[in-house]
């Protein structure tokens, strides 16, 4: 679904990426790890339109989307989460879902004014799939609290709310699991894989949690020093000399999962 190609991002006379090239299969949940500094984050602010490369190619579905501003690519269907989650504190839940709805009809100016039936026919449909995703988040219970107010697994689950009201293709996961209690980690991870299993979403995410990854992964690329160490299954990625080296300070994979 998305391919890396020949991808190269300078900062100045820092090298960020350096000729890094791999690619995302559609259906699957890939993950992207690496060592602190590695490029993992420069990577999919590349692929989701946040940074223009200074060399190679972005394509999605064999469309070139390179030069591609982060809100059409949001139109083509891909979305992501962040880190640092990315709510409305002083809004509801319930109304940033709606807020993060995919429903052009209801944001025109000119349905507005002249069509107005057709913009409330879009914010019920978006009332109505925020609601679905409430229930299928299982958080139905907080839709009227303030979202400053949830605790960071809550966040973390209100993110990926938000990415699958805009109905993507694949959503780019961002540390999903980052400061989420162990609770919250395997329900987010459930509904991760419900989602790809069932639904057919594509995911990459970026995770430093190893057991994570492997509970998750179809396939897992390795970054160091902003190049592509090697991609592979997570049991390829164990017994790899250059990852167990690069990664892991030479000591086994198990000491980390």
């Amino acid at each position: 679904m998305i391919q890396f190609n020949q991808i190269s991002m300078r900062f100045g006379g820092m090298v960020a990426i350096n000729n890094c090239s791999f690619d995302i299969p559609g259906g699957q949940i890939t993950g992207l790890i690496g060592p602190n500094g590695a490029g993992k984050t420069t990577a999919f602010n590349i692929i989701a339109g946040h940074l223009i490369p200074s060399a190679g190619q972005v394509l999605f579905d064999d469309k070139d989307i390179t030069r591609m501003p982060s809100h059409k690519r949001q139109a083509l269907g891909m979305s992501r989460t962040f880190q640092l989650a990315h709510e409305f504190g002083r809004m509801s839940v319930l109304e940033n879902l709606m807020v993060a709805a995919s429903n052009p009809a209801g944001e025109s100016i000119l349905n507005a004014i002249f069509r107005p039936k057709r913009g409330q026919e879009a914010e019920h449909q978006a009332y109505n799939d925020a609601m679905e995703t409430l229930r299928f988040l299982e958080i139905s219970n907080l839709q009227d609290e303030f979202a400053a107010n949830l605790s960071g697994g809550q966040k973390k689950l209100l993110e990926l709310g938000r990415a699958l009201m805009q109905k993507p293709r694949i959503i780019l996961l961002d540390e999903i699991g980052a400061g989420v209690n162990r609770t919250l980690l395997g329900k987010i991870a459930d509904k991760i894989d419900q989602l790809n299993k069932t639904s057919g979403y594509t995911f990459c995410l970026i995770e430093h949690d190893l057991d994570y990854v492997s509970r998750l992964c179809d396939s897992v690329v390795v970054l160091a020093q902003g190049e592509l160490l090697m991609k592979g299954t997570v049991d390829e990625v164990r017994n790899d000399q250059r990852v167990i080296e690069a990664y892991f300070g030479g000591g086994k994979y198990e000491d980390y999962a």
